[in-house]
């Protein structure tokens, strides 16, 4: 099976399996879980759980079928010297980035909570993405293991739709990549957000990509 095609909107797009990564972004313990720093901004985390099992669907059919699959990890250096003064500072959360939460310091790399979830945890030669900021391609070396793999096209998961995922599908658009959504594998601590963002990037004759769901894509998978 090389090619395949998946029904979405605004249309049905034909993907080639060797030239398709699936990017996972930010499935990581300090959004999902209680005592990290989605609560620390006062929202309901369990809110992203919704993703999870759709995500894993989609891992595993993309393993089955040895897919390029790529995760990323917002986090900082523990010295916070990637960490602008203005993200540090931003708003009024019970916790900041570098303080010392439940799961070690927040959005720090190599604490607990910046790692990903158990349920989703990257295999053996799956590439993870540490990045500093919301989108993927920002000072990351992810445009040079697309490029050496020969990738044409995303799938891309993940939290927070609105964020993350919203940031690193514009990134990869104006680099040329094809990007698909599987709405049910993304997720936002605000419901609302999460469907006008699946709704921005399909608009317009699909402005920034095409939006689908999990189901689809494996069906198209014969999974």
């Amino acid at each position: 099976m090389s090619t395949i095609e998946i029904n979405a909107e605004p249309e049905a797009i034909a993907i080639e399996i060797a030239k398709t990564a699936v990017v996972m972004i930010d499935m990581q313990r300090d959004f999902l879980e209680p005592g990290g720093f989605g609560e620390s901004l006062g929202n309901d985390v369990s809110l992203l759980s919704a993703a999870i099992e759709p995500c894993k669907a989609l891992l595993d059919a993309a393993r089955q079928h040895e897919m390029l699959v790529i995760h990323t990890r917002e986090g900082h250096l523990p010295d916070l010297s990637d960490a602008h003064k203005a993200k540090v500072e931003r708003g009024d959360p019970s916790l900041r980035i570098g303080q010392l939460g439940p799961m070690g310091r927040i959005l720090i790399r190599g604490e607990p909570g910046q790692d990903i979830i158990p349920e989703l945890y990257p295999q053996l030669g799956e590439p993870v993405i540490d990045k500093p900021g919301k989108g993927a391609f920002y000072a990351t070396d992810l445009q040079s293991i697309l490029e050496t793999n020969g990738i044409e096209n995303l799938i891309v998961c993940g939290v927070t739709t609105e964020v993350c995922v919203h940031t690193t599908v514009r990134e990869a658009n104006d680099r040329g990549y094809r990007c698909i959504v599987p709405g049910d594998c993304c997720g936002s601590y605000i419901p609302e957000f999460h469907e006008v963002g699946l709704r921005m990037i399909k608009a317009q004759s699909g402005i920034f990509g095409w939006v689908t769901d999990s189901h689809t894509i494996l069906t198209a998978m014969n999974i």
